[in-house]
């Protein structure tokens, strides 16, 4: 990311939609950006550990984790898988663990806190939608900025 999020904020804030303060940064990598592909997955990261597996390059995967902090929805073992297959971020609108690890590996993840419990796996979870929270809407192919100052999204590539 050649911008900060605060510089595209200044050039960019009439087409930008930017989060509401409630996100922590937890990964290797302190600022990233990308094309937005989507899960909705409340407490069941089985379609995280699906997308992870993909071909991630240029993207980030924004999960919708309905904002739980009672189950863990990404942890090192997942986030290895993502490092592994160029995905450029993660954020959870929910929890995290294993933030020793994940500080450690070069990718940029997000999220509301941290919790030791993994989550069941059930199969739960839709793929591709429109995401709503924290006062932003993520639209798969839309794009998402992100390091320590916050999180935007935009409607196309920025420079």
């Amino acid at each position: 990311m050649k911008k900060s999020t605060c510089d595209l904020c200044d050039e960019f804030e009439s087409i930008l939609q930017i989060a509401e303060a409630a996100f922590a940064s937890f990964g290797g990598r302190h600022a990233f950006s990308g094309r937005i592909a989507t899960i909705q997955c409340p407490e069941d990261n089985s379609l995280v550990r699906e997308m992870v597996a993909t071909d991630g390059r240029g993207q980030v995967l924004v999960v919708d984790g309905g904002g739980s902090l009672r189950r863990s929805l990404l942890g090192n073992q997942l986030a290895e898988k993502a490092v592994a297959n160029g995905w450029e971020g993660i954020v959870i609108n929910g929890a995290i663990r294993d933030v020793e690890a994940l500080a450690e590996l070069d990718i940029g993840v997000m999220a509301l806190g941290v919790i030791p419990l993994k989550t069941k796996k059930t199969g739960l979870g839709n793929r591709s939608l429109t995401l709503h929270f924290a006062n932003v809407t993520f639209t798969p192919g839309h794009f998402l900025y992100a390091d320590d100052n916050g999180l935007v999204v935009a409607p196309r590539a920025l420079a």
